[in-house]
């Protein structure tokens, strides 16, 4: 075989391992759209913070124009955002001071109870496109332990400041399993 066919061959032969290999991929969890924060909720005819899983809301009404997410049952996490941007006030349609946001998944009850499992910070743009790929954590250094199936999952887009996870943004609407 001549050196060039054999190289082409070879690169065929790789190019369709890798693809097979993603489609192999597990996932355990998918996020298609997402619901930007409104930071007030209605709670028996009166305003309240809008809590999720024990994180507070951002101080004000954010949009979302588009997020897809994969979480692998190792903990791999793929996130990609899109327009997430300030809703209100003088600083509308911009990131505001947000430079960078972390997604994490709650998994277990619907309370302040539910373990949470955060993603390493990515930047977010001047137009609000992040990519996120890594492995969640608990504790910022370990990869995480997930359980085999996230009960009530729930992924939220947050600032991240101060070396740490703050304030939610969005929210990741769960995709159905049948992948639509």
């Amino acid at each position: 075989m001549h050196p060039f066919h054999r190289t082409v061959a070879l690169a065929a032969f790789f190019l369709s391992t890798a693809a097979l290999a993603h489609q192999g991929a597990k996932t355990l969890l998918r996020f298609e759209g997402a619901i930007g924060v409104d930071p007030l909720s209605a709670a028996g005819g009166a305003d309240a913070l809008n809590v999720v899983r024990g994180v507070n809301p951002g101080g004000r009404a954010w949009v979302i124009r588009k997020l897809q997410a994969r979480i692998g049952p190792e903990g791999s996490i793929s996130a990609r955002g899109a327009g997430l941007l300030l809703a209100s006030g003088d600083v509308i349609g911009t990131r505001g001071t947000i430079a960078q946001v972390v997604a994490t998944l709650a998994c277990g009850p619907a309370s302040a109870a539910a373990t949470l499992f955060h993603s390493s910070p990515a930047a977010l743009d001047a137009a609000g496109n992040f990519r996120i790929d890594g492995t969640l954590s608990s504790d910022g250094v370990n990869a995480a332990v997930l359980p085999a199936v996230c009960d009530n999952p729930v992924l939220l887009i947050r600032a991240f400041a101060n070396n740490a996870p703050g304030a939610w943004f969005a929210a990741g609407i769960p995709a159905d399993d049948d992948g639509d």
